[in-house]
């Protein structure tokens, strides 16, 4: 006894240094070291049980029940069955006795550790345990505990972890199923006898569940009188321990219902039940009461009362979230959802004493959430199905979510709301796509909700009417590439453009009036502007005019990107039913750009500068991108145009065009012109009117960019420009034969283009008659980095063109290419201009392997792989960082255009670039943690096999005819053995995403060649890729993988299922250490001799299953422990 005594003393010592301030690192992992030995020792739990029943010291409680939980995960199967039965009768024991002084942490770990006891031994050797369960909450002294141990229950049992064979997972599941219909009965029992115990203290008696006669129903949405009248009755009181019950009551009951199947076991008694417990989180009379009582432990009680609404709210929301709903389920799910919609009501009800959003904002904020859950769940999961009951007014219903989605208090709750009227707006247009004969009778029903809607949610993106909200915004701040501003508009403009899609001509008369306004004010501030020394000034000094227009503009550029969102509604078939209405807003749209650049808003000086110049040029900035939106409208309108000729088209081109020339300029600010510039290459690129390029203003967008001592534009707008114009002179134009297309005018102008675009870069050229001129190395980057960028993009512009556009261009780039490659080598230990010149080779093989032709194409491939040594390469990769690997990757992805190039023209490299990947990159990076460069190697070789397969296999005709005598002729065999190997070594390493995408590469090369059927595969790889693929399946390094590798597994068998079955399985398990003879036969015999699909693949997982389980087992038998 003495020594148990000095034990427990000196582990609270230890425990009290371990953890205190002073302790050091060192000294806590000697203590660490202690404890864990102490730990393994057999019969260690003996002294922990002492320790238990003799400390008061949290820590070391703590510390004695993880002792317990490893001996019971890890080394149960090793104790003798002495010992086993005296922990089970000890541990509960120890639980009853001390559960009322325990803190709560450790006595639910002692709940655990008991529920871990019944997961091993429930029911063979732990026949009470489940009704000791019900026994707890059947007595109203352990209620608590009993629940306590009922969810922990549900916890460990219903989805048990890693540790447990899948016979006993299956095993414990069913006899839990077996227990659902009592337990529920309990819960329901306990829930039921709480409200009645305290509603007899209440006003009013409970209705006679009988009397027919007409409550006060809030709407039809409850179609029995007394359940409205159950439902109206005033919300017991209840006490704190009552309060706590229900809580554990209503968390076992939302664990329940994420794992049993909707059965008549959920009686309607215990909906109604939860419903009276949700209605908690509405009442906000309670919650008042608790603070005009003002005790801080009545304040307490409101927010308990509003936990057990939410908990409420989650059992509610488990059932909502299953699809799959029994006929005989369907009845309940309607009730509930008419008593959801009653507490919906109820929260939205307007009264003179409380608006509906101060009701909203005094309930709890996680109530709430979990109400616009459910109402999310609603819309998503079970509207189709509800929405035939004539019983269920899903008109009302929308009205009521229409005043809860108006009214939320906080932001996100709002996004939340949107986020199901989009669901809803997604179930109506399907539903109209599927039955467009009832398309009108939908939409009649429905109109008055969506024009409410879209009118709501116009007002909320308006300073007009919501300035106070929308200037909590952060419009700053970017998160997801998006501010919260641009999020909130952009969500609001998503509901606006699917009302449109389903009612346009409301739309459209809703939205535009409301421009119209904003664009009188707009335009109206031409009369206010004077001329003062420095240049113009807007004479709008009041502070309260200041901020009328700083709201009125804002307004403006939200009303324009709406427009602009639109666009797609007015082209396609509806063009000419809708033409008149897209005319109107194209005009006012041009109109408002010509007037912006005309009176150069952007550099007039304000009253308030911080504030209203950057308003004004966001407008002018908005009503170009709302332009370049229509551009798709305005090409329909070219081709109508192109048959009518129409001098109204033309007007609107050159408009544009005068509108846009000012603006590209180096004293315009970025924003405003790159706006300018994206609408410039949308004229070129999507409308290409004929007439483009005789528009004065075009023409002096071109001298401007030609003229070598005009300043050059910031890089990403001296690009557009450049696109633009290159798009001007080398895109077909519509509707023209290819006699009337100009080519050789429009050939010549694009060569003077490009010359002048590449004068500096073409002379960096080093000849043998003038010597290269020596240029400071930075200058030199500059150039190039400037004019690569230029070409690049010129080339990516037309790669999917016709042949004609792209031959004009590969002319006009010739000289470029060759400067190119003669300054390549030069610039090889330079990896950032390495980097951009390989984007530009790499841009080039994309889309004009063709027009290079192929000794040229031949040339530079040969430069590349003499450039590229082994010394260069692992230069790049080992020592230059990301810039170093990204360089190698882009001359990877070159050969990956090379490789799958048709025919027999680059067929030559194929040797030297499978000898550049085995033996040159594969061993640099092979061995390397890091993923770079890893992915695009691979992604090479399984080109190089996906497209050159005859390469390795030579098919004849006379082996396909006799298939199965002759085998196909193998050729290269060693270097397609050695690229199969990689494969094989990349699945043996942690990087999941390489790991994925070789998998899929496998797959692909069967799926396609029938890579797992060819000889070479199935005699000497098939059964070690299969040996891979399931350790690493039992070793859990790549879990998320787990079905794509099952899948893989099935399809490599099942080209030998005979061999799998017969050869392969014994021998893997002959192999398996850490399990005896007995069980490799048991896993052996529990592998079916399946050949679907399914079947096999739910084999594979139980056999890994299995197998670590049983090693676990193995593991914790104490040594020299006989097996019989």
């Amino acid at each position: 006894m003495a020594s148990e005594e000095a034990s427990l003393r000196a582990l609270e010592s230890l425990m009290t240094e371990f953890f205190h301030d002073c302790t050091t690192n060192e000294r806590k992992r000697e203590i660490e070291e202690l404890l864990d030995n102490f730990a393994q020792q057999i019969g260690a739990w003996r002294l922990c049980l002492y320790f238990l029943s003799s400390t008061r010291n949290d820590y070391v409680m703590m510390y004695s029940l993880t002792v317990f939980e490893n001996l019971i995960n890890k080394m149960w199967l090793g104790v003798p069955s002495q010992d086993k039965m005296e922990i089970r009768s000890c541990l509960p024991k120890l639980l009853l006795a001390h559960h009322k002084t325990l803190p709560y942490f450790i006595r639910n770990k002692l709940c655990k550790v008991i529920v871990d006891i019944g997961r091993q031994d429930w029911p063979m050797f732990y026949h009470d345990f489940f009704t000791n369960i019900l026994q707890l909450i059947q007595s109203p002294v352990t209620t608590p505990l009993g629940l306590i141990m009922l969810k922990t229950t549900s916890e460990e049992l219903a989805c048990p972890r890693e540790d447990l064979s899948v016979a006993r997972k299956e095993e414990l599941r069913k006899l839990l199923l077996d227990q659902v219909q009592t337990v529920l009965g309990l819960l329901t029992g306990i829930l039921e006898t709480v409200w009645d115990k305290h509603s007899v203290t209440a006003a009013t008696p409970p209705p006679s569940p009988t009397s027919g006669e007409s409550g006060d129903l809030l709407s039809n949405l409850l179609q029995s009188p007394s359940s409205a009248k159950l439902l109206n009755q005033p919300i017991p009181i209840l006490d704190a321990e009552s309060e706590y019950m229900c809580s554990l009551a209503l968390e076992c009951l939302a664990h329940l219902f994420s794992w049993i199947p909707l059965s008549a076991s959920i009686t309607p008694s215990l909906l109604t039940t939860i419903f009276h417990f949700a209605r908690f989180g509405c009442d906000i009379r309670a919650r008042k009461m608790a603070s005009v009582n003002g005790s801080s432990q009545n304040c307490v009680l409101g927010q308990e009362r509003g936990r057990l609404g939410v908990l409420a709210m989650s059992c509610i929301n488990e059932l909502m979230s299953k699809n799959c709903v029994p006929m005989e389920f369907e009845e309940y799910l309607l009730r509930m959802f008419q008593q959801t919609f009653y507490l919906l009501q109820k929260i939205t009800k307007d009264n003179n004493a409380h608006t509906v959003k101060s009701r909203l904002e005094e309930l709890d904020e996680s109530y709430v959430e979990k109400f616009t859950d459910f109402l999310r769940l609603f819309v998503s999961v079970h509207l189709r199905r509800i929405e035939s009951y004539s019983q269920f007014p899903v008109v009302e219903f929308l009205t009521l979510l229409f005043k809860y989605t108006f009214h939320q208090p906080t932001h996100e709750g709002y996004f939340s709301c949107l986020d199901i009227w989009t669901l809803f707006l997604d179930y109506l247009t399907s539903k109209i796509k599927s039955r467009l004969g009832d398309k009108e009778a939908v939409l009649n029903r429905y109109e008055d909700a969506l024009v409410l809607l879209l009118t709501e949610v116009l007002n909320r993106i308006q300073f007009r009417y919501n300035q106070a909200q929308l200037e909590e915004l952060d419009d700053e701040t970017l998160d997801d590439d998006q501010t919260e501003w641009q999020r909130y508009l952009r969500q609001s403009l998503e509901v606006v453009a699917k009302v449109m899609e389903l009612l346009p001509t409301h739309a459209f008369s809703t939205l535009f009036p409301v421009l119209q306004d904003n664009l009188e004010v707009y335009l109206g501030l031409q009369q206010f502007i004077v001329t003062s020394g420095s240049g113009h000034r807007l004479n709008i000094t009041a502070e309260n005019d200041c901020r009328r227009l700083h709201c009125s503009l804002r307004d403006l550029s939200s009303l324009l990107q709406a427009v602009g969102r639109l666009a797609e509604y007015f082209i396609g078939d509806v063009f000419a039913a809708r033409f008149s209405d897209a005319l109107t807003v194209v005009e006012r749209l041009v109109k408002v750009t010509l007037y912006g650049s005309q009176i150069k808003l952007y550099n007039i000086e304000t009253a308030v500068p911080s504030v209203l110049k950057p308003d004004l040029i966001d407008v002018h900035a908005q009503s170009l991108a709302a332009l370049q939106a229509y551009s798709h409208w305005l090409a329909q309108y070219c081709s109508e145009a192109h048959r009518q000729n129409t001098q109204q088209f033309v007007t609107l081109v050159s408009t544009t065009m005068d509108a846009v020339t000012p603006l590209i300029s180096t004293k315009v600010q970025d924003k405003l012109l790159l706006s300018a510039c994206h609408l410039l290459v949308s004229l070129a690129t999507t409308v290409r009117p004929v007439f483009l390029i005789s528009i004065p203003a075009v023409q002096k967008v071109f001298n401007r960019i030609t003229d070598a001592s005009a300043q050059r534009l910031v890089d990403k707008a001296q690009v557009l420009v450049c696109r633009a114009l290159s798009n001007i002179l080398l895109l077909p134009w519509p509707n023209l034969p290819e006699n009337e297309q100009q080519w050789p005018v429009r050939s010549i102008n694009h060569a003077s283009l490009v010359s002048a675009l590449s004068r500096d870069y073409r002379d960096l050229k080093p000849n043998a008659a003038a010597p290269q001129r020596k240029m400071p190395l930075e200058d030199t980057k500059v150039i190039i980095h400037q004019t690569l960028s230029v070409l690049e993009d010129i080339v990516d512009s037309v790669s999917g063109e016709s042949t004609k556009s792209r031959q004009i261009c590969y002319q006009s780039l010739q000289e470029s290419v060759q400067v190119s490659l003669a300054l390549f080598p030069a610039f090889i230990h330079q990896s950032d201009v390495t980097d951009e010149m390989l984007s530009f080779f790499l841009t080039l093989f994309r889309g004009l392997r063709v027009q290079m032709g192929v000794p040229f194409t031949e040339q530079i491939i040969q430069t590349f792989l003499n450039m590229f040594t082994r010394e260069q390469l692992a230069e790049s990769i080992l020592h230059e960082g990301s810039t170093g690997c990204r360089v190698v990757e882009k001359f990877l992805k070159i050969l990956q255009v090379v490789v799958q190039e048709p025919g027999q023209v680059f067929k030559p490299f194929l040797p030297s670039i499978i000898s550049l990947c085995m033996e040159q990159v594969y061993p640099i990076i092979a061995e390397r943690p890091s993923p770079d460069v890893k992915a695009e190697l691979f992604e090479l070789l399984f080109r190089t096999l996906h497209h050159n397969w005859r390469y390795f296999f030579k098919s004849t005709v006379l082996a396909s005819v006799q298939r199965g005598i002759a085998e196909e002729q193998m050729e290269n065999e060693p270097q397609f053995s050695a690229i199969m190997q990689a494969f094989g070594q990349s699945f043996l390493q942690p990087d999941i995403h390489l790991f994925k995408q070789n998998l899929f590469y496998l797959e692909t090369l069967n799926t396609k060649q029938k890579l797992y059927h060819k000889k070479i595969f199935r005699t000497t790889m098939l059964f070690q890729f299969v040996n891979v693929l399931l350790q690493v399946l039992v070793h859990k390094s790549h879990d998320l993988l787990q079905e794509e590798i099952g899948i893989a597994i099935y399809n490599m068998a099942s080209v030998d299922f005979d061999g799998f079955f017969a050869a392969f399985l014994p021998e893997f398990l002959t192999s398996c250490d850490g399990v005896d003879a007995n069980q490799k036969n048991v896993l052996g015999r529990n592998f079916k001799m399946d050949r679907d699909l399914p079947s096999f693949t739910q084999n594979v997982h139980r056999l890994v299953n299995d197998l670590r389980y049983y090693r676990l087992c193995n593991d914790s038998l104490p040594p020299g422990t006989v097996k019989l």
